[in-house]
């Protein structure tokens, strides 16, 4: 099943695409819907359909209570950048006003000089998971999405 996050004229809203069509839901989006709604529900949930040529497409998950990134993951780019390979994972955080939509513009402060790019993969966790073992860990993921990491 693949969601979304859509601009509306009346607000966000939650959708669930279907070829080339956007089935809108009751969510008012993926984040709302990740924790109130059955997922198994949202499959057979109708709702208006829209096109989804020309789709407003906000962040997927505008306001997650958290953002982990890991940092120093793809040796090719640390190697381009003359960076040593780290012993172990380096991880920081970013604020969920940072999220941006598919197709908005990104907005760099005028002091920025030197500016680095890279798509991610993001990992949505769609339930509450503390100290999950490695053999359950896909039972907290909700879904994936691309990342433009600026």
């Amino acid at each position: 099943m693949r969601l979304a996050t859509i601009r509306t004229t009346g607000g966000l809203r939650a959708a669930r695409l279907e070829g080339d069509e956007l089935v809108l839901l009751e969510a008012h989006d993926v984040g709302e819907l990740l924790s109130s709604y059955d997922l198994a529900a949202v499959k057979s949930e109708s709702g208006p359909v829209i096109s989804a040529e020309g789709v407003d497409y906000a962040t997927l998950v505008p306001r997650p209570p958290h953002v982990f990134c890991v940092g120093l993951n793809y040796r090719d780019h640390i190697q381009e950048m003359g960076r040593d390979l780290p012993t172990f994972p380096t991880l920081f955080a970013k604020f969920s006003s940072c999220l941006i939509g598919a197709h908005d513009d990104i907005v760099l402060p005028s002091i920025s000089e030197k500016v680095d790019w890279e798509i991610e993969l993001g990992i949505v966790i769609g339930s509450q998971a503390r100290r999950v073992p490695p053999e359950r860990a896909m039972e907290a993921i909700a879904g994936f999405t691309v990342v433009n990491d600026i």
